[in-house]
């Protein structure tokens, strides 16, 4: 595993801006609102929020991945409402989550805060995992057993879960559906660690594989993409809930 440890600002971006419009085949149109503006201006600035889902209640420390049933704690509940308040003066067009429980929760009071609905995007889904609904901590989990060390033999795919680069692909098809839609305004769009910080390497320019202990993505955090038009210009990441430990399994 890697030990690129991420600098405390922003690391900038490839040399060569990235134009949204060539991932344009990756949106679904079939499924998209009518855009807030019908006409985009090509030099509009457009921020899309991608915020991490707050802490879950996982008293069992199960890595939950896609499973239902997983809520906010009431740590995570404070962490969306402390996002919400910090997103009060913004110009937020549309609010889109994963379809899962922590995700809709963690929207939901940014929704509130705008006099909008919380809809679905399936493309912000949490990464699939074989690992799903077992302890995966160092030295008391599943990881202890012989039987599921096949599952780590390739760590750059990886071979125990979804490819990096088809979640890095469905998370821009997501932000690209959002920034058309919000054009001259803002977005926000509520995920889960590994698909926004796969989103950031792949914007970046980096190689999506990394050490998963040094992810810049902290509960209720936000890592917003600012685009002039369709080019993306800057990343700015912010922690309005304050910063927590990667590693935690069920935060």
């Amino acid at each position: 595993m890697s030990s690129d440890q991420p600098d405390s600002e922003m690391r900038e971006l490839p040399d060569t801006p990235v134009d949204s419009a060539e991932t344009a085949a990756l949106v679904d149109e079939s499924d998209a609102a009518a855009p807030v503006d019908a006409v985009e201006d090509d030099t509009a600035e457009t921020i899309v929020h991608v915020l991490r889902h707050g802490e879950v209640h996982n008293p069992k420390g199960i890595l939950y991945g896609r499973l239902p049933g997983f809520s906010l704690s009431v740590t995570g509940r404070s962490q969306a409402g402390a996002v919400a308040r910090s997103l009060a003066d913004h110009d937020i067009a549309v609010v889109i989550a994963s379809p899962l429980q922590r995700a809709q929760e963690t929207a939901e009071p940014i929704a509130r805060q705008h006099g909008l609905l919380v809809r679905t995007d399936e493309n912000l889904i949490e990464a699939g995992n074989t690992f799903e609904g077992l302890r995966v901590s160092v030295g008391d989990g599943a990881l202890r057993k012989p039987r599921h060390w096949w599952k780590l033999r390739d760590p750059f795919t990886p071979s125990w879960g979804e490819p990096y680069l088809q979640i890095a692909h469905r998370m821009l098809a997501a932000v690209n559906k959002a920034r058309v839609e919000a054009a001259g305004h803002e977005a926000v769009l509520v995920s889960h660690q590994l698909p926004v910080w796969t989103l950031r390497r792949f914007l970046q320019g980096q190689r999506l594989w990394h050490d998963p202990r040094h992810r810049q993505c902290s509960l209720a955090s936000l890592t917003s993409l600012v685009y002039q038009g369709d080019t993306l210009v800057d990343i700015v990441y912010s922690e309005p809930a304050g910063g927590s430990d990667p590693t935690v399994h069920g935060a």
